[in-house]
């Protein structure tokens, strides 16, 4: 019988120290489940959001001129070419650093598809230049 009591003293010492949860537990689980169906709803809506963009663009060609210059074409896709767009492209060192930046306007046109040819100016010699983005205006 001394087990038995031991065992009783024992699981009281436990109920004592780490007591039972205010919260009942079917209102915790309904908690986290709408917790996590609002961050499914969120994640669908951004990655819908994020995967049709208004308008995008590449670096197709660049020259490296000089220590501070560089020639770049930037191809500008937009669905809506009535739209302007301003777009940004970096100039990148050798040890990946910007070496410069522009921002480019690209007014409407009645062309989807638009290559704009121009310069970069550099503080260092670059090796290459990268789109970073575009935004409708």
């Amino acid at each position: 019988m001394a087990t038995a009591t031991g065992a009783s003293d024992a699981a009281e010492r436990l109920r004592r120290r780490y007591p039972r949860s205010r919260l009942p537990r079917p209102l915790l689980v309904s908690a986290v489940a709408v917790l996590a169906a609002v961050f499914l709803a969120w994640l669908l809506w951004t990655a819908s959001v994020r995967s049709n963009p208004g308008v995008s663009g590449t670096v197709s060609s660049y020259t490296v001129l000089s220590d501070q210059e560089v020639e770049f074409t930037l191809t500008v896709d937009r669905p809506d070419p009535t739209r302007a767009a301003r777009c940004t492209v970096v100039a990148q060192g050798a040890d990946y650093e910007p070496v410069g930046a522009l921002e480019i306007e690209v007014p409407p046109r009645s062309e989807r598809v638009v290559d704009i040819t121009t310069t970069l100016k550099t503080l260092r010699r670059a090796t290459n230049a990268a789109y970073k983005s575009c935004t409708l205006r």
